[in-house]
């Protein structure tokens, strides 16, 4: 036989129960008798077979049984109440989530202390956030699997329906691992032709894969899925490549990186999103992050 359901109702009386101190309290704040309040109670000691309350002098003390009963309950009226308060954000154009595809040449210690400060102004709105890198980042916008760019690498594609704003350009240097043997020609002009060069996947799947930085012609390269992959493999000396500047930091104050006598590559980035998507938690979340310089 199924265990029997406890209503809304009865949790909601028992947490004004508990919260008052007395029946007569709790019938006060929720408009009801007091006798329909002690009916209510018998009824549900009844049904699951347990005693609630005890008496404890003028008091109604919870049994053991009866706090856990209500500690569970207070769960399940604070996800109602969430649930509620999220569908009427719903109705009035307000999203519960918003996907963001992050390019991962963005400084994401900046990304994710200005996704606090949304999260902290719309609490009821999730945010999911995954990585992306050149052209793939536009596939997913294209293809609605994400609702906002950030960071994404221009040029921005044509006539795909996208609404963006700028946020400045990602600062790359070509580095090179102090370790690799081909380091110890930094001080002359350095034979890079026969490095090999170390490459992240553009995450595209359908469209022409991009690559940014180093030319490609003639060398070995070392593909990588992730931007923390690339820096490993750049640090252990397996080749060359260019890296965000705010993600090498520490590693060019110790020496452990070295700086290649080559121009930095600078691509615009941008804060992207579909025309078609009005949603207020967007637009919200676009001026939080397009708030400040990156």
């Amino acid at each position: 036989m199924p265990a029997p359901l406890v209503s809304h109702e009865a949790f909601q009386m028992l947490d004004a129960i508990e919260r008052r101190g007395s029946f007569a309290k709790a019938a006060e704040e929720l408009n009801k008798a007091t006798s329909a309040l002690s009916y209510g109670v018998q009824k549900l000691e009844e049904q699951l077979g347990i005693t609630v309350f005890t008496r404890q002098g003028r008091r109604s003390v919870l049994t053991p049984a009866g706090q856990l009963l209500l500690d569970e309950g207070r769960v399940i009226l604070a996800a109602a109440a969430r649930a509620a308060e999220r569908a009427r954000e719903v109705a009035n154009g307000w999203e519960s989530r918003i996907r963001i595809g992050v390019e991962a040449t963005l400084d994401q210690g900046k990304l994710f202390s200005r996704l606090d400060v949304f999260s902290a102004a719309h609490p009821n709105i999730e945010l999911e956030v995954l990585e992306t890198l050149l052209a793939g980042s536009w596939e997913l916008l294209e293809h609605n699997r994400v609702d906002l760019l950030a960071g994404a690498v221009g040029p921005v594609p044509a006539h795909k329906g996208f609404r963006t704003q700028p946020m400045g350009a990602a600062e790359l240097m070509a580095v090179i691992s102090r370790t690799h043997p081909a380091a110890e020609s930094l001080g002359r002009a350095p034979d890079l032709d026969h490095i090999q060069r170390v490459i992240n996947h553009d995450t595209v799947t359908a469209g022409v894969p991009r690559s940014e930085g180093l030319s490609l012609t003639g060398q070995n390269k070392l593909y990588v899925q992730t931007m923390e992959q690339k820096l490993l493999a750049i640090k252990s000396g397996l080749g060359v490549g260019h890296l965000p500047r705010h993600r090498i930091s520490s590693e060019l104050q110790t020496g452990e990186l070295l700086p290649l006598p080559l121009a930095a590559a600078n691509p615009p980035q941008f804060l992207a999103w579909q025309l078609a998507n009005t949603g207020k938690g967007l637009q919200a979340l676009v001026k939080v992050l397009g708030a400040q310089a990156w």
